[in-house]
């Protein structure tokens, strides 16, 4: 026999994973299309317009969710870096959120609608002061190139990691690799010191299972 208890928790359950899987059809559109409408989004999700409503009040709504969920999880990666080198720490962070390549896609489409580029912005501003603090470690410790200023070559960086995972097939077993070599390249080292640097640290470029247990 059926609880009210239970007959309340299932609704709200339900509730739940459709929610979830809203936003996980949203993921899959607004990746191919960064104006897909909400008609396209709900068919993606196998629910009406109106179901949809009845979660999100309207596509902005939607959207800055994603925008929301994706900044926590590129900031959370970001503030888990503590590596003194700084070298080191780019290609960690590179390869961490190369885990990340579903939620790095998006937010790249997103960014890409000029109605939310200044949010994205601000949700990733943690994020981009890592970048910009570890660059700048990197070059008082004349590790990184010194030859363009800290705050632009932090945002090189990032262009260049944002371009290799939206670019690059991530089932391909090389696919982190090169993610995280672009981003040495374009700090400044060569294919050989950057080699030279993930042999010395084979746990960067572990997979995820493999470098928790290490």
């Amino acid at each position: 026999m059926t609880s009210p208890i239970d007959a309340a928790r299932r609704p709200r359950r339900d509730a739940l994973e459709n929610r979830a899987g809203i936003l996980a059809a949203a993921h899959v559109a607004l990746a191919h299309d960064p104006r897909a409408s909400v008609d396209a989004i709900a068919r993606q999700a196998g629910l009406s317009r109106r179901a949809l409503y009845g979660h999100f009040d309207d596509r902005d709504a939607l959207v800055r969710e994603l925008v929301a969920q994706g900044a926590a999880r590129f900031n959370a990666v970001a503030a888990s870096i503590d590596d003194a080198d700084a070298r080191v720490a780019l290609a960690r962070l590179a390869a961490a959120l190369w885990n990340e390549a579903a939620h790095v896609q998006v937010l790249a489409a997103i960014a890409l609608d000029e109605a939310h580029l200044e949010e994205t912005a601000t949700a990733l501003a943690p994020l981009r002061r890592t970048v910009v603090r570890i660059v700048r470690d990197g070059q008082d410790a004349d590790a990184l190139r010194t030859d363009v200023a800290a705050p632009t070559l932090a945002r090189l960086v990032e262009e260049t990691a944002r371009t290799v995972i939206t670019r690059i097939d991530a089932s391909s077993p090389a696919a982190r690799g090169l993610a995280v070599r672009a981003v040495l390249s374009i700090a400044g080292l060569s294919w050989r010191e950057a080699a030279a640097l993930l042999d010395e640290h084979p746990e960067i470029l572990a997979a995820p299972a493999e470098a928790a247990s290490a």
